[in-house]
């Protein structure tokens, strides 16, 4: 199995503020439109025109209404997810052939196509569904932080952030050092907090989410306590989600993000919703 670095140099990530995102997809479309022809190139994707599209995609987006129980109107909420380049990476300590691996230098995880062997063993390994398996390729694929661009000397300084950051018209998303505590992203997660997602998993993700008003259930200070209780809604989400990841790579388990005991943001869709 391959191992993890004792420690990084840096922990390039993204925040991304879900009071902003208004779900448009920008940085979905832009994410795939740049690395189609970057350094895990290419994106496949089958049937594109057709009912049931199936594709290669580092970054979907899931909208879900919130059920308030303040009394203030429901809202919607829109989701970004890619690859969160945990610290204590899963999807990397489970490869058998060092395909999967975490840089030193900036904590990115990446995958190495030509160790893959198309096993899947990181994609069950990953609970946030970041892994993207490319059929026609036979290999694992997933988000790289764009590093064909953000350290790609031939464009100006200002565009060397990922393709998603470019793009969002909201200005929803950033991109920086967050192991610098004098980094513009650990400011923005400082002065207004960020979210881990699922942090009772242990794996530290580096990217992290800021909301203004979290689930009155979390408080302030971080997602709901383990119980019995909620511990038996999240076995049942996990198990929900892997099971929709494999199945049905475009829905990636959306069912299963509205639990928010699964993953500790305000989106709060009853569990039973995830029952599987």
């Amino acid at each position: 199995m391959t191992t993890l670095p004792a420690e990084t140099q840096k922990k390039l990530g993204l925040v991304i503020d879900l009071d902003i995102c208004v779900g448009c997809h920008a940085c979905a479309v832009n994410c795939k439109e740049w690395n189609t022809g970057g350094h895990m190139a290419p994106l496949t994707d089958l049937k594109p025109y057709g009912a049931k599209q199936q594709g290669v995609w580092f970054n979907r987006i899931h909208s879900f209404e919130t059920q308030r129980t303040d009394g203030k109107p429901n809202q919607t909420v829109h989701f970004p997810k890619s690859c969160l380049h945990c610290e204590d990476a899963a999807c990397v300590t489970v490869c058998p052939t060092g395909a999967s691996f975490k840089r030193r230098a900036d904590g990115i995880v990446l995958v190495d196509e030509t160790k893959c062997i198309g096993c899947k063993l990181c994609s069950w390994a990953c609970p946030y569904g970041a892994r993207e398996y490319d059929s026609d390729a036979g290999v694992m694929k997933k988000c790289t932080l764009c590093i064909d661009r953000i350290y790609n000397e031939n464009i100006p300084q200002r565009e060397r952030v990922p393709a998603c950051v470019s793009t969002c018209p909201a200005s929803a998303r950033h991109f920086g050092d967050l192991g610098d505590p004098n980094s513009d992203v650990s400011k923005l997660v400082a002065a207004r907090g960020g979210y881990d997602l699922m942090p009772e998993m242990g794996y530290k993700p580096t990217n992290k989410y800021r909301t203004r008003e979290p689930h009155p259930a979390l408080g302030r200070q971080g997602p709901v306590p383990l119980t019995q209780k909620n511990q038996r809604e999240r076995v049942s989400c996990i198990r929900h989600f892997r099971s929709f990841s494999l199945r049905f790579p475009p829905a990636r388990a959306t069912a299963c993000w509205r639990s928010s005991v699964f993953w500790g943001l305000p989106v709060c869709c009853p569990p039973t919703a995830c029952s599987g």
